[in-house]
């Protein structure tokens, strides 16, 4: 072994000690232990409930006359049904830690797998768009109203505001609908592609999918626009009142330096820590906007599999939902980490 190569062995050695001692590694591998055992509650207690429910899947398929009953008790072997509830849990979680297989959906006749994996997409996309904009809005209007305190604009502001959250999201989704309807064919409704999608290039794609996740992407964003927008006033109004954006400006700093640099970065924690909330409570309300607008999401798909009783694709899509329920806060306690250094993770549990 040359001396370099020792040496580079021996660089990356230290680096993996320091890396696997360091704070934020042992805190998220915390998390992820947390994370299993939170996973593993929140799907057997769905898992009862659902079984509570009058009925499964199979009964359905009774009353259709053409089926034998010989096919019926075929179809329950098949999916196991034909087992005790917590045989069934068993078998289902032994399935996805043992072959990573989330079982057959009973409506589909595919893996559950392959449909989240189709879905999922689409949902974060929304989600996230929904995200982007409610922040790049939110974010500055919060700021203008805080600075502009009991002026008209500030006033104005806060109408919006409360309007934006005394509207309930499918009543949004419907004025939009009508507003679809009005401006036919400006706004699209129904999918997030067009017909002739893959007839276009790669940027005319891009835009396609983009003019479909307009009206969507509204609806999905107007009640978290107008909280956080009056979370970002309320916070920003506390600091600037600390003695020390006081001080700083007495001694000459100029204002926008004081309220962008000085109160801003103090004002922004709290609204780091309702990211992971905002992206939970956005993959959970998604669903009526992908109702809404017939937009092929995962909200979407677990309404279909509650409606038809599709046990193992609704399973799945409820313990999506809490995966990234846990990944949505873990990032905002890092990114809240990032933000401010003096913040210790421990005490973010």
């Amino acid at each position: 072994m040359t001396s370099s190569t020792k040496i580079s062995l021996e660089t990356s050695r230290d680096w993996l000690i320091r890396l696997v001692t360091s704070e934020t590694f042992i805190y998220v591998m915390k998390r992820l232990l947390q994370a299993l055992l939170t996973l593993f509650l929140a799907s057997a207690l769905s898992f009862f409930i659902i079984q509570l429910a009058p009925g499964d899947y199979v009964d359905t398929l009774r009353q259709n006359p053409k089926i034998s009953p010989e096919r019926i008790e075929e179809i329950k072997r098949q999916f196991g049904l034909d087992k005790s509830w917590p045989e069934q849990f068993g078998f289902w979680l032994w399935r996805i830690f043992s072959k990573g297989d989330f079982g057959t959906s009973f409506v589909y006749q595919r893996s559950v797998a392959s449909l989240l994996g189709e879905r999922i997409q689409a949902t974060l996309l929304l989600a996230i768009a929904s995200l982007i904009v409610t922040w790049a809005i939110a974010i500055p209007l919060g700021i203008v109203a805080a600075v502009k305190q009991n002026k008209l604009v500030d006033r104005v502001l806060q109408v919006i505001s409360y309007a934006g959250q005394g509207f309930p999201s499918f009543i949004t989704a419907l004025f939009l609908l009508i507003v679809a309807q009005v401006t036919s064919p400006i706004f699209p409704v129904g999918d997030m592609t067009s017909i002739n999608h893959w007839e276009l290039n790669w940027f005319g794609r891009v835009l396609d999918i983009g003019w479909h996740m307009i009206l969507p992407t509204i609806a999905l964003s107007i009640t978290s626009f107008a909280g956080l927008q009056r979370i970002t006033r309320g916070e920003l109004l506390d600091v600037l009142r600390q003695d020390y954006i006081q001080t700083a400006r007495a001694k000459g700093l100029p204002e926008n330096r004081v309220i962008y640099v000085h109160a801003l970065r103090n004002a922004i924690n709290p609204l780091i820590t309702l990211l992971g909330f905002e992206l939970a409570g956005l993959l959970n309300g998604a669903f009526i906007a992908e109702q809404f607008f017939n937009w092929p999401g995962l909200g979407r798909l677990a309404l279909q599999a509650l409606q038809a009783q599709d046990l193992y694709l609704l399973m799945a899509s409820l313990v999506m939902g809490a995966v990234l329920l846990i990944i949505g806060n873990l990032a905002a306690d890092l990114l809240l980490k990032a933000a401010d250094p003096r913040i210790r993770l421990e005490n973010l549990n």
